[in-house]
């Protein structure tokens, strides 16, 4: 740094020190906005995450209603044959043959009464705990992990 002419080592050394206060400033405001930054960056995760959790926990309960479903057309599709095998047995003789069937028609009607989801009250499901990764489906470009990791990497 040269000498200008006309002005005093105090006024060079006083605007020197002035440059320095005011780079120290700007140094602080970026600091302060960085963590700002990184504040409102956490808050929108949060915010994602829990969003992301009631995505999951719905689309855990309307799993829950389609496997119910299937289970009731399954027990439909067995009660019909139970009624077919009803059917034949009672038009046969009365002896062991019959007997036996009867005691298997039995346990098919009551194993089919177990497996039809109407003989029980309907009753939303109890939702898991989501694992870190089943909440990724539900979170757009966040990371499950944390607001910083990058959305395929742990």
């Amino acid at each position: 740094m040269g000498r200008h002419p006309g002005r005093s080592l105090e006024d060079q050394l006083a605007e020197i020190a002035q440059e320095v206060t005011l780079r120290a400033k700007a140094a602080e405001r970026r600091r302060l906005d960085e963590i700002e930054a990184a504040r409102q960056k956490r808050v929108h995760w949060e915010a994602a995450v829990e969003e992301a959790r009631v995505q999951y926990a719905e689309a855990y309960r309307f799993r829950h209603f389609e496997a119910q479903e299937a289970a009731w057309r399954h027990a439909i599709r067995l009660t019909d044959y139970v009624s077919a095998v009803l059917a034949r047995v009672e038009a046969m003789p009365p002896g062991q043959a019959r007997t036996e069937a009867e005691a298997w028609l039995d346990w098919a009607a009551a194993r089919v009464e177990r497996l039809n989801p109407l003989n029980t009250p309907p009753r939303l499901p109890d939702i898991p705990e989501p694992r870190t990764d089943s909440l990724r489906p539900f979170l757009g470009h966040w990371s499950p992990y944390d607001p910083h990791s990058t959305r395929g990497c742990a």
